[in-house]
Parts: structure tokens; C-alpha cells; sequence
């Protein structure tokens, strides 16, 4: 009775398990649903961030003052500068020529200049540019006893330690004494060391004919000296035509071995953020972003609480995490920005007449776009939880996940050979040729060696004997040994599961199976499709019956065909369906007789295409 009751009320178990996973599978789709929201609000917000402008503007900043060329040499530019002659042909060439830019072509002023400058006419140059100078005292570095006598003295490398802060030359205005730095603002990474705020600064004029006379005199008396260690060059623009700030530092290091290494900084960014009403739509996105953060994190929150420990063994909630922790960051970063800007903005752009810092704000603008660029990343990779809908897809996560340890084994021997060889290299070519010059730059070219680009004359020309020796070593054993090692570990694994995945071992698809069950519902619905019924199977299974005597089958082999199939079809529905495959399920007498009948009709078959085959390869044994 109490058995009775329960069938009435629940069913049977496995009718309880099929509902179980049906609501598994719709809580799954909502999931993914409610996530394809969010990633294409996500995407929204990314690529509203970004202006093809934005490149544009860079490029032609860049052409302006890196690649135009000091008159009277054709070979000489930014780019190219060696010595402390082309710096300052530099200075008061194509720099001063283009800062100012007084008239249109016809000699027609378009714009009052005691107002604002401009270059290419449409962008306004921010305040007046600034250049600082950065320099270290004498007698900073241990001269060797022997040459004590021939050097009177000597300038180390740039460090906080070795930095001259002591008024030199005419001790008259700024650009002649140290000005510590106003701000706490973020230092600047170079190729020769990491420079601090403050210096020796001097700002333009905004007159052209006042700020070349600067320039000569600073040059006449000296002021870049022995003990200088880099220069800055930084000015901003504003280009309202399609609303993009631009940040500019051009930077001259001396290096305590001679010579100049120039490099160059260009920040495009949007600092006014809402303006048109596409910023305003963008902001609503951010405000949507805001809404799903705090609802995932509700959610992750629930299932730690729920699930406590065993929360952490799945690599898929750990990449939520991660997504979170990216999210808040961006997030952060978004605010902080943003509040910089409307206290910062407004002092900035009040006084003309002085030199307006806009790279802090930039700085944290570059920051959150590097941050949302790496949460959108995983933002996608994310959507790999979901492909158990696809057979094609799970095969690949099958098969990645079955070989990480070999995977991982292997990636040990690669990466001790590959830094071996790196350390090899470094030491070998380090000083002569520049793919080379560093271990980084060491790690990296060796990449590059796989890639197929590689400098082979430079590492001969280095090293005749040891240089190619090292070259065909390193590409016999990362590229023909162990990069084939690793095709065959995927290779192999990829094979295994194809072959579990033919014998039924695999995981369920049923998401898949009611997204396509709801596709032909709605197609069934809207009378785009007719509805598939018994009559149409019997039909289609007809057909084939005709075909068959048509090309001249007998009744019995049609009909023991047709019977094979049922069987085959009943064996299938029984045995391969994924509503019961995690349960054991035991054969019945009956299920047994069907099997073992099922295989003496499969036997019958292969007997009987062994004779056919029999025959003709008889038949033509024959052939003259």
C-alpha cells in the first residue's frame, strides 16, 4: 500500500531523476541565458570605451614629431638621435615647428594665439609644454686605482641614491635649479632605469620666437651637462571634433655609457566621458554591469555557503572568482578615474599660462582599459562552462582535461630545456646582438625561433663556431622532438575520447537536445515545419522497403533488416539513452534473448559478406 502511495505521489525513481535533470537542464539554460546578457552588455561597454579615432590621432602626433626630419639632414629625426648635437637640432627643429603652428597656408591667422595654441590647427595644445631633466652628481661610481689619474670624474648610472639635486650654470631660474616633485605621480619606467618626478624643469612660451630664443640659450650655456641621465619633452592636446585628449612624452635618456636612447609615450584618451547621448547609453551599460556584478556575487556567495570546501575543486569556480576579482578591480578603477578627473580637470584647464599634467589622469585611464580588456577575456573563456550542449565542443574539454598531466609533465622538460638554452644564448650572443642583449629579450626571441623569425646572420656573426651550432641544436629538439611530443600527447588523448565517445562514455548533451526541441516546437508553432508523426516514420521506413526490392533484395533480407533495426533501435533507447546512464540498470531474460538474437543475425550478416567477398576476389583471381 505504502508502495502504491508512493507511485501515485512521485512516480517512479526514474521518472523522479528524469524531472530532477529536466529542472537541472532549465536551470542551466537560464544561467547561460542570463550570462549571454551580460557579456553582450559587457561588450557594449568595452568597444564604446574605444574610438577608431583614437589611432588616427596617435599616428599623426607620432608622424609630426617622431619622423619629421631636422633640417639640413634628411637621415636625423626623433627616432634616430646619438648625441647632444642632434637633440638640440631636434629642439629647435621639428619640435618648435611643430608646437606652433602660426597660420593657416595663405598666412591667414585663424585663431587668437595669446589665447591658445594649436597643432594642425585642430588640436589645442593643453597649457605649455614642459621639459625636465634628471641628472646624477659626480664622483658616483669607484673609478679603479690604475685609472684614478686619467679620469677626474665619473657619473654612475640614474638612482634615487645618485641623483644631483644641487643648483648648477646660471642658478637662475628653474630649468637651472631642483624642483621636487609637486605630486606623487607614477615614476617612468626607461631602457636605462626607472626615473622619479622633478628635475630640472622649464616650461615654453607660447610665443615661437620666445621659446627658440630659450632654446639657445640654453644651449649656449650648457645646460645639458656630463651628469644628465634622461630628458622629458610632455605636452597634451585636446581635439574637440571628436572629443579625445591627447597625452604626449617624448624621452631622450643618456645612458652612463654614451650616446641617447629615445622612446616615446602617445595616451589617446577620453577623459570627458558623457556628452553625446551614445555616453549616456554607455553609462546605463556601466550602471547593468554594476546590477550583475552584485547579483553573481549574491550567487557565488549562496553556493560557498552551501557547498564550503568542495566549492573549490572545480576550476570553473575558480575562474568565477577570478572574473569577480576582475570585475571589482575595473570597477574601482572606473570611480577613481572618473572622481580625478571632475576634481582635477577643471584646475588644469583654469591656467593657460602653465603647464597642465593631464598624464596622471591618463595613466589611470590606460589601467582601466588594460583591466577591462583582461575581464572581457575571461569574460569569453568563461562561456566554455556551457558547451556541454555541443558533442564536438565537450570533446575538447574532454580532451584537455584528460591530458593536463601529461600536458604539464611535459611542459617541466620543455621549459628546462628551453630556459637552457636561453641562458645559453644570453651568455653566448648578449653582447653583440640585440634579440639577445637581455635573459627577457633571450626568452622571447627563442619564441620567436619557433615561430620561424629569427635573425641566423647576427647569431653567426657572433659567435661563427658556437652560433650555429646552438641554431640547429635548438630547433632540432624544441621544434622536430619535443613540439611533436606535444602534438602527440593531444593527438592521442583526442583519439581515446573519440573512441569512448563511440561506445556511449560520454557525457549528456540534453541541453542541447531541448534547445533543438525548442527550435522545432517554435518552427512547428509558426507552420514553418510539419510536425514529424508515426505515419511519417512508417512512411519514410515504406520508402526504404520499396527502394530495397527495387534494386533486388528478396522479402527475407528486408525483412531481416527490418527487424535489426528495431532491434538495434530498442538496444539504443535502452542502453545508450542519457536520462539513465548513471544508473545501473540489470538485463532482463527477455532484454538477453533480444541481445543474443540481435548478435546471431549480426553474425549471419558478416558470414554472408564474407562469401560475397569470397566470390569476387575468386572472380578476380581469374581475370587473365
Amino acid at each position: 500500500m505504502a508502495e502504491a502511495s508512493r507511485w501515485h505521489q512521485g512516480g517512479t525513481p526514474k521518472h523522479e531523476q528524469h524531472f530532477r535533470k529536466e529542472g537541472e537542464i532549465r536551470t542551466t539554460l537560464q544561467e547561460l541565458l542570463l550570462y549571454c546578457i551580460f557579456l553582450i552588455n559587457l561588450c557594449i561597454l568595452t568597444f564604446g570605451m574605444v574610438n577608431p579615432h583614437m589611432y588616427y590621432l596617435n599616428k599623426v602626433m607620432s608622424s609630426l614629431f617622431l619622423d619629421t626630419s631636422v633640417p639640413g639632414d634628411e637621415r636625423t629625426n626623433f627616432k634616430s638621435i646619438h648625441s647632444v648635437t642632434d637633440f638640440w637640432k631636434f629642439m629647435e627643429g621639428p619640435l618648435l615647428e611643430g608646437l606652433y603652428w602660426d597660420s593657416w597656408y595663405n598666412n591667414q591667422k585663424l585663431y587668437n594665439l595669446k589665447n591658445s595654441s594649436r597643432i594642425y590647427y585642430e588640436n589645442i595644445l593643453l597649457g605649455v609644454p614642459r621639459v625636465r631633466q634628471l641628472k646624477v652628481r659626480n664622483n658616483t661610481c669607484k673609478v679603479y686605482s690604475s685609472f684614478q689619474s686619467l679620469m677626474s670624474e665619473c657619473y654612475a648610472k640614474y638612482t634615487s641614491e645618485n641623483e644631483d639635486m644641487s643648483d648648477f650654470g646660471l642658478k637662475l631660474n628653474t630649468e637651472w635649479k631642483f624642483s621636487a616633485p609637486s605630486i606623487s605621480g607614477p615614476g617612468h619606467w626607461g631602457f636605462a632605469g626607472v626615473y622619479q618626478n622633478g628635475g630640472y624643469i622649464f616650461t615654453l612660451s607660447k610665443s615661437k620666437s620666445e621659446t627658440q630664443s630659450k632654446f639657445v640659450n640654453l644651449r649656449l650655456n650648457s645646460w645639458i651637462t656630463r651628469g644628465t641621465r634622461v630628458i622629458f619633452i610632455d605636452f597634451s592636446l585636446y581635439n574637440a571634433n571628436v572629443n579625445l585628449f591627447c597625452i604626449i612624452r617624448l624621452v631622450a635618456e643618456f645612458p652612463a655609457t654614451g650616446g641617447i636612447l629615445t622612446s616615446w609615450q602617445f595616451y589617446t584618451v577620453k577623459l570627458l566621458r558623457y556628452v553625446t547621448y551614445y555616453d549616456y547609453f554607455i553609462a546605463s551599460c556601466e550602471i547593468t554591469f554594476c546590477i550583475f556584478l552584485i547579483v553573481f556575487t549574491i550567487q557565488e556567495a549562496k553556493n560557498i555557503k552551501e557547498f564550503k570546501s568542495a566549492y573549490f575543486k572545480s576550476i570553473w569556480n575558480w575562474l568565477e572568482l577570478l572574473l569577480l576579482v576582475l570585475c571589482f578591480v575595473a570597477v574601482f578603477f572606473n570611480l577613481y578615474s572618473n572622481i580625478q578627473n571632475f576634481l582635477l580637470l577643471g584646475q588644469l584647464l583654469k591656467n593657460t599660462e602653465k603647464y597642465s599634467d593631464f598624464y596622471f589622469l591618463a595613466y589611470w585611464n590606460i589601467y582601466y582599459n588594460n583591466i577591462i580588456a583582461i575581464t572581457i577575456f575571461f569574460a569569453w573563456i568563461k562561456i566554455f562552462k556551457f558547451i556541454s550542449f555541443n558533442k564536438t565542443m565537450s570533446q575538447l574539454s574532454s580532451t584537455l582535461s584528460r591530458c593536463i598531466k601529461d600536458i604539464v609533465g611535459f611542459a617541466i622538460m620543455f621549459f628546462i630545456i628551453f630556459f637552457a638554452y636561453a641562458q645559453l644564448g644570453f651568455l653566448l650572443f648578449g653582447s653583440q646582438v640585440d634579440d639577445f642583449s637581455t635573459f627577457q629579450n633571450s626568452i622571447f626571441s627563442q619564441f620567436r625561433i619557433v615561430l620561424g623569425d629569427f635573425n641566423f646572420a647576427g647569431i653567426q656573426q657572433a659567435n661563427r663556431i658556437l652560433g650555429p651550432i646552438y641554431f640547429i641544436t635548438f630547433i632540432f629538439f624544441m621544434f622536430f622532438v619535443l613540439l611533436n611530443m606535444f602534438l602527440a600527447i593531444i593527438n592521442n588523448t583526442y583519439s581515446e575520447v573519440k573512441a569512448d565517445y563511440s561506445l556511449g562514455r560520454r557525457p549528456d548533451f540534453e541541453l542541447g537536445k531541448m534547445i533543438k526541441k525548442s527550435y522545432k516546437d517554435v518552427l512547428e508553432r509558426l507552420k514553418l515545419k510539419k510536425p514529424q508523426t508515426d505515419e511519417n516514420s512508417k512512411k519514410k521506413s515504406g520508402d526504404l522497403a520499396e527502394r530495397a526490392r527495387r534494386e533486388g533484395f528478396d522479402e527475407n533480407e528486408i525483412q531481416s533488416a527490418e527487424q535489426m533495426k528495431k532491434w538495434k533501435e530498442r538496444l539504443e533507447k535502452k542502453y545508450y539513452s542519457t536520462e539513465t546512464q548513471d544508473d545501473y540498470q540489470p538485463v532482463t531474460q527477455q532484454e538477453f534473448r533480444d541481445l543474443f538474437l540481435y548478435t546471431v543475425e549480426l553474425e549471419k550478416e558478416l558470414h554472408y559478406i564474407s562469401l560475397k567477398l569470397n566470390r569476387v576476389m575468386r572472380k578476380v583471381s581469374a581475370l587473365p
